[in-house]
């Protein structure tokens, strides 16, 4: 392959990379009830994902293995053949001690565009994958750029677990979902600059009380 050939594909890759990513992908609908320098809380509506269960120690390569297999289903490995719109984020939810020598379980979720919240097509069975239905619910979230990577997340996560506790939000996350936190990843593995990621912790309320169970006067 010549050189002229080599650079003509690079070049489209990185078109197609770019009009992705300025696309508008559709996400899950959210209210912000409450914002801070470092962290928000948002009151997600209710909706539907379709979920990979992977068993692994890696974060990173949960999540490889995960949006593996469901990039397969959204590009047509389904009972109904449906090709469907890739929508933001790819959300990494982490099960710490789930598995032998307290390794972790995850699951990687893909939300659902509209078109297909209420009746998702079923993906093929060898792909292991499972439709996820949200009840409403408030979510803490911190906001951080650059890779999510193994050496970086549970330091992120930490961080947010910090500013919770000196906030109204203290002693309030919600064990109803079972995950410790997730990681929410807005790009593509190609985009370098400007990355968004997110940890986001479940936490008590509801979007009539300001997402708190606890509401505290000095808020």
């Amino acid at each position: 392959m010549g050189c002229a050939r080599i650079l003509i594909l690079g070049l489209t890759l990185f078109l197609t990379i770019s009009i992705i990513e300025c696309k508008a992908l559709e996400s899950p609908e959210y209210t912000v009830v409450h914002s801070e320098s470092d962290f928000e809380v948002r009151f997600y509506r209710e909706s539907a994902w379709m979920t990979a269960p992977v068993d692994e120690i890696s974060f990173e390569k949960a999540t490889k293995d995960g949006f593996h297999r469901l990039f397969q289903f959204i590009e047509g490995a389904n009972l109904n053949f449906s090709r469907i719109p890739m929508t933001v984020p790819v959300l990494t939810s982490i099960v710490p001690g789930a598995g032998p020598l307290h390794s972790s379980a995850y699951f990687v979720k893909f939300y659902l565009p509209v078109k297909f919240q209420g009746t998702p097509p079923l993906p093929l069975p060898e792909l292991n994958l499972q439709p996820d239905w949200w009840k409403s619910q408030c979510i803490a979230v911190r906001k951080f750029s650059g890779f999510a990577r193994d050496n970086n997340i549970v330091k992120e996560a930490e961080k947010l677990s910090i500013s919770l506790s000196r906030s109204q939000w203290a002693n309030s996350t919600s064990a109803e979902s079972g995950y410790a936190y997730s990681i929410a990843q807005y790009n593509s593995p190609f985009k370098f600059i400007g990355r968004v990621n997110e940890v986001w912790v479940d936490v008590g309320g509801s979007e009539a009380n300001g997402c708190n169970s606890r509401l505290s006067a000095a808020y």
